[in-house]
């Protein structure tokens, strides 16, 4: 071989083998996603969440693994099986999986753990909480509900009577409060009574049918506007509208931005109240790469951890008078002078 090509056959070589430790050293990091029954194409919070592991492989160069649980005896097993594999960061996704993260953070000190939707009191050093303030932007959504209404009436219902259900049905609920009081108007919240703490819930985050027959009680009420608050439940009810038309029923989404997520009923979606876990799973991981600490990374209005998502085949529906206002209650919501908490 000459010379000339011999040395480039070693530099070539050389950047060869550089670039395959750098790709080792990049893909030597693991972080390991297990979600709740939902699962993985839940088109809600697991979903999310197991896109920001999908932005993590790209844009810092991380391994991500995934373990989908079919039911909550499959919470414990799922983690310890990640713990076995050495994951450097164990990702758990929903409240439900609170216990489990906890007791096996508590049996590994030296592992990583984030959970979405979580936070513990007081802070567990090895474990960072995700949560989110969704009742700020489901706040903007009630007040949007009782904006396009035509019936005076609006519905919702959840999932599981737990926090990270309940809060969005609150920010629901006192946001019609705040444009009745605005506007001197009476719209009714069905579905969720903020002070009781009772309303209607499936049970589930599963049960495509029981999104269909929850939101069709509440149609025969009168609402014409619902926002389910319950995973993948919420498709039935999206199905409902489809068949009933958007002059009769529109769907506020949650988590995702359902008008992408759900495309062959996406007409039907007047909005979705957005949890930006994928932003919040990138951060955790990087942060599980640098300088750890548990604790709590919280998603609100001011930092885009939550919001409202685009009103897109329904914009129409959506007055620019109403628009306007819902900028300002968004200005006011950062700047404490309007407070989501009744």
């Amino acid at each position: 071989m000459k010379p000339r090509a011999y040395a480039a056959s070693l530099a070539a070589l050389a950047t060869a083998v550089m670039f395959g430790v750098m790709s080792s050293q990049a893909a030597a990091f693991s972080a390991c996603q297990v979600t709740d029954t939902g699962g993985v194409d839940d088109k809600g919070f697991n979903q999310t969440a197991w896109k920001g592991v999908q932005d993590a492989q790209a844009s810092l160069g991380v391994e991500g693994k995934l373990l989908e649980s079919s039911a909550e005896t499959d919470y414990e097993p799922n983690i310890n099986s990640f713990i076995s594999e050495g994951c450097d960061l164990i990702l758990t996704v929903g409240f439900l999986l609170g216990d489990a993260t906890k007791t096996a953070a508590d049996a590994n000190p030296d592992q990583k753990f984030s959970i979405v939707d979580f936070a513990y009191d007081p802070p567990a050093p090895n474990i960072l909480g995700q949560v989110f303030a969704t009742d700020e932007a489901a706040f903007l959504a009630g007040y949007l509900a009782a904006g396009v209404s035509k019936s005076g009436i609006v519905g919702t219902f959840g999932g599981i009577n737990i926090p990270p259900v309940t809060i969005f049905m609150d920010g629901f609920v006192r946001g019609v409060d705040y444009y009745n009081a605005q506007k001197g108007t009476n719209v009714t919240v069905l579905g969720w009574d903020v002070d009781s703490r009772e309303g209607l819930f499936t049970n589930n985050f599963d049960s495509l049918d029981d999104g269909r027959a929850f939101a069709q009680n509440l149609y025969d009420e009168g609402a014409d506007i619902v926002m389910p608050v319950a995973g993948p439940v919420g498709l039935g009810s999206a199905a409902l509208a489809d068949e009933l038309g958007t002059d009769q029923l529109k769907i506020i989404g949650v988590d995702a931005d359902q008008y992408n997520t759900d495309p062959e009923k996406q007409h039907v979606y007047l909005t979705s109240v957005l949890k930006k876990m994928d932003a919040t799973v990138v951060a955790a991981i990087e942060a599980a790469m640098g300088d750890w600490e548990g604790g709590v990374i919280v998603g609100t209005l001011e930092n885009g951890g939550v919001g409202l998502a685009p009103f897109h085949d329904l914009d129409s529906a959506v007055s620019d008078e109403l628009k306007a206002e819902l900028e300002a209650i968004s200005s006011g919501i950062i700047d404490g002078s309007i407070s989501v908490k009744g």
